[in-house]
């Protein structure tokens, strides 16, 4: 009964719009500005997970790309924003330091929660997530990542052109895709040639993965998890003489400039199909509401000219079979207007959360999704989390 009487309300919120797996939030304040976010479904469970948290003093925005099943990104999208608010509140402040204590207690946990899960799931010990998160903080912006979901900021160029915008990534991509990322992996394991393999064209550490960081994927972090009896009933043990991958952070830290218009955060799905420029340029360019969904319509565009079909027929197609045309896509767009004057009663408004829906299928057809490892922790929320006070 209460299910059904919060549903309502949710889609006032989260709005549906001719495609069944896409799920928007055209427009909402933050403490320095407007944000937008976008997400669309192609996996038959929704792998990425995004959230925004909006306060007068700060704004941290998530995307957690998952890979291998959704349970990674889930509690990750559940555990590190509170770990980032605790460590902020007991260290006087946001800081790097802060921010890596917080990945690093994410993990930690992530960890236990696959040691406890195992006899219900052995395979979690192969499910990960790529994780970015940014920060807003007195002017400051962190930008903090495992693996490769992207940040680009939009700034207004130098060259005098009037409606000129210059696209900057804040990010780096973990992908072995990249050499100086397969060199810094390679480098890691001097003794274990080859370590990064072309596997089809495709560049995979140990022939398994293409990102060198992230939460989780914690077989190929701790041998005692793939030589366990349970993972061998579905999985080869793989030798270890140190991690394979990390949840080491990358972090960047600047000050905000008054030429520096607006961020896109969004994982790899959006970047696959538009260039960093593509994107800041349509951002550039359109009106703040629904920017968000914009960006996923244009990466769609071209996710239908790849394969040859039209953009119209793409959105029919159902989750699962959807994957052989695009990923899951999660956008989400930060405007930053460094003239923007609120009173103080005015910014108590910007608390709030949002995280978009777990599922997006599951959000728009009601039903409720098993997940044998959310009964782990039994008291914890399962289901996606949207208030905004």
């Amino acid at each position: 009964m209460l299910r059904s009487c919060i549903r309502p309300l949710e889609r006032c919120l989260g709005i549906r719009n001719g495609d069944g797996l896409l799920w928007h939030m055209d427009l909402k304040p933050h403490a320095s500005g407007d944000f937008s976010i976008a997400v669309v479904q192609a996996n038959s469970s929704l792998e990425d997970q995004s959230q925004v948290y909006t306060s007068p003093s700060a704004t941290y925005i998530g995307v957690y790309d998952g890979h291998g099943g959704p349970e990674a990104s889930r509690f990750v999208n559940r555990h590190l924003f509170p770990y980032l608010h605790k460590f902020t509140k007991e260290h006087g402040g946001l800081s790097e330091d802060v921010i890596k204590r917080a990945f690093n207690a994410t993990e930690e946990d992530f960890t236990r929660l696959v040691k406890r899960s195992l006899p219900v799931r052995p395979q979690i010990v192969s499910v990960g997530s790529c994780c970015l998160v940014g920060a807003i903080s007195d002017g400051e912006l962190y930008v903090a990542n495992l693996g490769d979901s992207r940040a680009v900021l939009g700034s207004r160029g130098s060259d005098g052109k009037r409606n000129s915008v210059v696209a900057e990534r804040l990010s780096t991509d973990h992908n072995v895709s990249c050499e100086k990322v397969r060199r810094e992996v390679e480098a890691q394991h001097p003794d274990e040639s080859p370590i990064v393999i072309n596997c089809r064209g495709v560049w995979r550490i140990r022939g398994i993965i293409q990102v060198s960081r992230s939460i989780g994927d914690i077989y190929l972090k701790k041998p005692e998890f793939n030589r366990d009896p349970l993972f061998l009933q579905f999985g080869n043990p793989i030798p270890l003489k140190r991690p394979l991958l990390t949840a080491e952070p990358s972090i960047v830290t600047r000050k905000l400039r008054p030429q520096d218009l607006f961020l896109i955060f969004a994982s790899d799905g959006l970047w696959e199909h538009l260039s960093d420029k593509a994107a800041v340029d349509i951002v550039y360019k359109y009106p703040r509401d629904g920017i968000a969904k914009r960006l996923v319509a244009a990466a769609l565009h071209e996710a239908a000219k790849k394969r040859e079909v039209r953009y119209k027929d793409i959105r029919k197609i159902e989750k699962g079979v959807r994957r052989h045309f695009h990923d899951d896509i999660t956008v989400i767009v930060i405007y930053l207007d460094h003239d923007h004057r609120k009173s103080p009663k005015q910014k108590q408004n910007y608390v709030g959360s949002i995280s978009a829906p777990v599922d997006i299928f599951s959000y728009y057809s009601d039903e409720v999704e098993e997940n044998p490892v959310d009964k782990i922790f039994p008291n914890e929320e399962s289901r996606h989390i949207l208030a905004v006070s």
